[in-house]
């Protein structure tokens, strides 16, 4: 391929984009194939297929090895920089096979990479001062290994102006979900739970995003340690269990995140291992599934905690859509519903028309055909930035 080639994409009137999503839960490659039409509020998008692709066994541990805090190995980040990408290609390979369709025929890629370490907040060295972040799983090898242009390390240009280089969804949300009628909130519950504000009579520029605390991260490690299993399906555990007072109090003064002004955003480099093992140490003789009850509930409290501090005096809210892998647990939604209230409408993502689980997917391959078209896609005013910024590396095959 080469520039004219890919001015021809660009110029076509539909595309066909494949989106890549593996997210702080490492449950697999959320690959999804759209149709798009248009850009900006005028795009259009038709949903061809989805799966999520699972890592080879033992792969999910060797990358939590990989972004703990102060944890890692330089050698193993360089081989799972490729390693990632490769399992990419195969997520890539399994969808189009599946659904009958020709390498051939995709246009363009879309991959937010998988993210090992985040650090927007500022540090000085030697005379800098800057924040940082990293993803692997390259795009280029995704590009020369599909040969299908892609497009890729979306935060980076964002935190380079100074920005959290995350929240990205905000803009995707507004531009396909703004409404001119109600007050709206999208919440998704990955590993980390992140919200957008759409206000009515707001602009792209008015959007307020920002991570408001844990999201399954933190269940999703206390399940695994507990009860040997990967997750709390529909919130079983949470739900046979009682909210531990002692417990809760103390993650709501020890959690500093949950109270910071936005704009921030955060990983697992917060609510990581270190995080929860010294309160496992302190609150030794809590029942198994207390903790679960406890920990989902709080993870509910931090989103509307950060709604009625940050949110609730500029925007009320009518409407709050879920998704991501929280949206289906049960106990989480309820503790959701509890907390906001019979004024605000609780519900699942899908009734606006999308997946659930390939929301942020399919939102990657939308920023990716925006960086196509040459359209800025952060909001300054979400992440921090100095000014918008078109994001991403383009990659050529």
């Amino acid at each position: 391929m080469n520039i004219s080639d890919l001015l021809s994409i660009q110029k076509k009137s539909k595309r066909l984009v494949i989106g890549l999503m593996s997210g702080t839960s490492l449950d697999g490659v959320d690959t999804v194939l759209l149709e798009i039409k248009g850009c900006g509020t005028s795009t259009k998008l038709k949903q061809l297929g989805f799966i999520t692709y699972p890592f080879p066994k033992g792969m999910k541990q060797l990358v939590l090895n990989n972004v703990e805090y102060k944890g890692g190995n330089v050698t193993e980040i360089c081989r799972l920089n490729f390693l990632i990408a490769l399992v990419y290609v195969d997520a890539i390979k399994a969808l189009t096979k599946k659904l009958r369709i020709p390498l051939t025929k995709i246009d363009l890629i879309g991959s937010h990479g998988q993210t090992v370490h985040h650090l927007p907040d500022k540090t000085n060295l030697f005379g800098y001062k800057f924040g940082s972040t990293l993803q692997i799983g390259d795009p280029s090898v995704i590009a020369k290994l599909t040969g299908i242009l892609t497009i890729g390390d979306f935060r980076t240009g964002d935190v380079a102006l100074g920005g959290q280089g995350a929240p990205l969804v905000p803009y995707f949300d507004y531009i396909l979900f703004h409404s001119e009628k109600k007050n709206r909130a999208l919440l998704n519950v990955g590993g980390i739970s992140n919200i957008t504000i759409l206000n009515k009579n707001g602009t792209a520029k008015d959007v307020i995003a920002f991570d408001t605390g844990p999201g399954n991260m933190l269940i999703d490690y206390l399940t695994r340690k507990f009860f040997n299993k990967e997750y709390d399906e529909d919130g079983k555990i949470a739900f046979s269990g009682k909210v531990n007072e002692n417990l809760f109090n103390d993650l709501i003064k020890t959690d500093k995140f949950i109270h910071k002004r936005p704009p921030k955003s955060t990983g697992r480099e917060h609510y990581g291992k270190d995080f929860i093992t010294k309160l496992i140490r302190k609150h030794k003789s809590i029942p198994h599934a207390d903790w679960i009850t406890t920990i989902t509930k709080f993870t509910a409290f931090a989103v509307f905690n950060n709604y009625d501090k940050f949110i609730n005096d500029e925007t009320v809210i009518e409407e709050l859509f879920v998704s991501g892998g929280g949206a289906r647990n049960k106990y989480l939604i309820n503790e959701l519903k509890n907390y906001f209230g019979k004024d605000v409408q609780v519900k699942n993502v899908k009734s606006l028309g999308i997946s659930s689980d390939a929301k942020e997917a399919i939102c990657f391959a939308v920023l990716a055909n925006e960086t196509l078209r040459g359209n800025p896609s952060n909001i300054p005013g979400v992440t921090g930035a100095k000014k918008q910024t078109i994001l991403g590396k383009i990659c050529l095959p």
